[in-house]
């Protein structure tokens, strides 16, 4: 949607306040009416549990002898990097969640004591006289166990959703769910941030791999299994086996226009109620206890301030009596509200703010709103009522710490939580081409295992693994796994063949077989969207080697990782078989398992994995849904080839594609200009870099003669150079992550004049971070102040009205893990 001049003064403004932190917006910026709902529409559920007027009355109790500080730190949740035991006892917190890629003091090394014994210091401090004067309230841990315990080193790691939805079995989830619980309470947590129930309806977004499938049957069948599976049924019903599961984003998260993750669903309400809101009413008739709202908007709205569907759908339509958590900082994002000050979030229904950051000053405001009537007492005491409920429910109130619980510390990782795991990869393998029968791999083979995701567990594993992108595990992270390698190796042993790992396909002695493994490498959330569904990391290098192969008359088996369907018609041409493995997790032998045959030749389980989203014959081919008009796939909906019935798969059409992808947020490395994006210099003229040496003025650009990779820049007065793509960038939800601007160059002298960095018009000084020889600095996209990060373009600036020489070696967006702070 096009943004009017006043919008794009709202959301400046908004911005700054942002930045400044503990601003208060006086004036609510303008912006879209809410569209109406019309209840009719929406699909009714029932939850098993029901309120019990014995326990209301308890809790009302409760809440008439709390103080309004006590109960605004129940509708809270910082995270553990920013907030300290001491502060959840003197700000009467209520929840505490530890986000990707947080761990006990750092150390993503940390061992199951350390993570029980860290929450134990914050559940302690919780309970602490000073804490409630009134009742004993506990708080709440939270961790985003997506496909499994996936934040805490040696947990089992489960196919992401988008392969498990290609296995078509709702029991196999609701095993998953049991054993993720297991492992999340072998830690002394209590709350998992999962499932996603996305509908996801067009495959660029970055976020398509949470999703189950493009059909809302399937999601819906999958939603109710995994809360039953985390929360537990009846007799078992969130016991000490079970922890609180969270449906999550509501709503419309999946459907935003061009699958822009954070962006604009602008379906119908018909289709948001029957589409989209699938899931929910199988989550809630199955006990759901945790609403997660959406980042995302519907027809201009954001969800955190959409009251008619939080509260007049969610709450009273479908009867959810549990609590509504915001997103991370989500609230930041509507027009008139800072990290710091959302009341507009909190009428609109969300229950508990997911603040990491800013809570102390979000605590304030809200104090000083509920005294003023912006926020209504019988709002707050509604929103402590649910986390109350939920607490009782789950036996937080009357629990012992984690320490003290019968199932902390019991061991993760095991023998038969991974043999669930390795079903999961077996049942999720979807096989694509399978000619002249070269699947199964006969036994007594000698197997050639080749590819950048041959024996890279990180790869297979993907996004939200012990960090958040994912994008940093090495083989150390992984105790207690297995490689596609390894499972393909230990499985043709056994078969009386060998195996032999090369990455780049070479060889001495010819194989009987190539086994080629390629695909995506790890990304979450935004950093995932596309503009397209083409296979762009390694996409060059995976069809070489495919080529190379065929070329020299090795059958050759391609595997496909990838959070998406993906156009890859190119290396389906290239290779005799090709499977979808999608991300499988930990236990790569269940790739094995199905692909190499038994000592009797006959295979040891077929492929039962068949397409729960449509695959594509083109890259631009999204969104691509069954039963849409003028549906043509490369691969319908429900395909599937299987050992029992074969086929023979034709050559395929394939596309030329002209522009170079790298990995996300990448812009310039290795000599190379990635995504669209490009290098101007902006001096007495303005003039485009293509490789060869220019000038514009006072400024030169051209290859390096210190470093065939880099580009070799010079000022010698006024003037500056600009990264920057056909159309402006959108870093607004990079921004609300925190992300990095990451710059790596070379310098040949200090520069004689102030340097300035520019990013959406805000410049910073950063002349003291330049000396002579490397550097390498990062800085957090919120401090620059101002910018309107909505529309960026050039990307980034550098300037400067003096002498500088520089060598430009990388240019990115990466994650702040660390918590890097603004340059003074």
């Amino acid at each position: 949607m096009a943004s009017s001049p006043a919008r794009i003064a709202s959301r400046l403004a908004l911005v700054l306040a942002l930045c400044a932190g503990t601003a208060h917006a006086q004036v609510p910026a303008p912006r879209p009416a809410a569209m109406a709902v019309h209840p009719d529409l929406w699909p009714q559920a029932r939850s098993p549990i029901g309120l019990d007027p014995a326990l209301e009355a308890k809790i009302g109790t409760i809440i008439a002898s709390m103080t309004l500080e006590e109960k605004v730190g129940q509708v809270l949740q910082p995270e553990i990097r920013w907030i300290t035991p001491d502060e959840v006892r003197d700000y009467h917190i209520g929840s505490i969640e530890n986000g990707g890629g947080s761990f006990p003091q750092g150390n993503k090394h940390a061992a199951l004591k350390d993570w029980t014994d860290m929450i134990q210091s914050y559940w302690q401090a919780s309970v602490d006289r000073q804490a409630n004067h009134a009742a004993r309230i506990p708080l709440m841990w939270a961790s985003d166990a997506v496909h499994g315990h996936n934040n805490v080193l040696g947990a089992t790691l489960f196919p992401h959703n988008i392969g498990l939805g290609a296995a078509h079995d709702p029991d196999l989830l609701r095993r998953i769910g049991a054993v993720t619980a297991a492992e999340v309470r072998s830690t002394g947590m209590d709350w998992a941030f999962a499932p996603t129930i996305a509908v996801a309806r067009n495959d660029r977004w970055g976020r398509t791999y949470e999703s189950y499938s493009e059909d809302p049957k399937i999601v819906s069948q999958y939603a109710g299994a995994i809360v039953e599976g985390l929360e537990g049924k009846g007799a078992t019903f969130l016991d000490k086996d079970h922890v609180l599961a969270t449906a999550k984003h509501f709503l419309g998260d999946g459907s935003t226009d061009n699958g822009r993750d954070q962006g604009n669903s602008l379906v119908s309400e018909q289709e948001l109620s029957k589409v989209d809101a699938a899931g929910y009413v199988s989550a809630i008739d199955a006990g759901a206890q945790t609403v997660m709202a959406s980042y995302s908007s519907w027809h201009g709205v954001k969800m955190h301030e959409n009251r008619a569907l939080l509260t007049d759908v969610l709450k009273m339509r479908m009867g959810f009596d549990g609590l509504i958590i915001g997103d991370w900082n989500a609230h930041s994002q509507i027009p008139g509200c800072t990290l710091s000050d959302c009341s507009i979030a909190f009428n609109a229904g969300v229950d508990v703010f997911n603040v990491p950051t800013d809570w102390k000053a979000l605590y304030g405001n809200m104090i000083r709103e509920v005294q003023s009537g912006e926020i209504p007492m019988t709002r707050l005491e509604d929103a402590v009522r649910r986390v109350l409920r939920v607490k009782f429910r789950a036996g937080i109130m009357d629990e012992a710490g984690p320490a003290q619980r019968p199932n902390t510390l019991k061991p993760i990782g095991t023998p038969d939580h991974r043999a669930v795991a390795r079903e999961a990869v077996r049942e999720s393998l979807v096989l694509l081409k399978n000619n002249r029968a070269l699947l199964p791999i006969r036994p007594g083979a000698h197997i050639l295992v080749a590819g950048e995701g041959a024996d890279n567990i990180a790869m297979q594993a993907g996004g939200w693994t012990l960090s958040w992108q994912g994008n940093d595990n090495g083989p150390a992270e992984f105790p207690g796994a297995t490689s596609l390698y390894t499972g393909i190796r230990q499985a043709v042993e056994a078969a009386g063949g060998s195996a032999t790992l090369s990455p780049d396909g070479s060889f001495t002695t010819k194989p009987d077989v190539a086994i080629v493994v390629f695909g995506e490498t790890p990304y979450a959330e935004y950093m995932g969207d596309q503009t397209d569904v083409a296979l762009h990391h390694g996409n060059n290098e995976s069809l070489a080697l495919l080529k190379s192969l065929k070329a020299r008359g090795v059958p050759t088996v391609a595997v496909l990782l990838s959070g998406r369907p993906l156009y890859v018609n190119p290396q389906i041409n290239q290779a005799d078989a090709f499977v979808a493995a999608f991300l499988p997790g930990s236990e790569g032998d269940g790739l094995a398992d199905v692909l190499i045959a038994g000592k009797d030749g006959k295979p040891r389980h077929d492929f039962r994995g068949r397409l729960s989203f449509s695959w594509p014959k083109r890259p631009d081919q999204t969104p691509l849904n069954v039963g849409q008009p003028n549906y043509d796939p490369q691969f319908a909906y429900g395909f599937g080839l299987s050992y029992a019935a074969p086929v023979q798969t034709p050559r395929l059409p394939e596309v030329v594609s002209t522009v170079n992808y790298g990995d996300r947020g990448v812009y310039f490395t290795k000599g190379t200009f990635w995504n669209g994006y490009g290098l101007r210099l902006e001096g007495a003229s303005s003039v485009a870099y293509t490789g060869k040496p220019v000038s514009a003025g006072a400024i030169t650009a051209g290859p390096s003669p210190r470093d065939p990779q880099a580009v070799h820049l010079t000022w010698s007065g006024k003037g500056g150079i600009s990264i920057a793509a056909a159309s402006p960038s959108d870093l607004s939800r990079e921004a609300n992550g925190s992300m990095m601007v990451s710059l790596t160059l070379d310098v040949a002298q200090a520069p004689s004049a102030p340097v300035q960095l520019v990013v959406g018009g805000i410049s910073l000084p950063i002349g003291p971070m330049l000396h002579p020889g490397a550097n390498h600095f990062e800085i957090p996209l919120p401090c620059f102040k101002g910018a309107d990060f909505n529309s960026v373009s050039p990307l980034l600036t550098l300037r400067t009205d003096g002498n500088l020489d520089i060598d430009l070696k990388d240019a990115r967006l990466v994650e702040n893990k660390a918590a890097v702070a603004c340059p003074a």
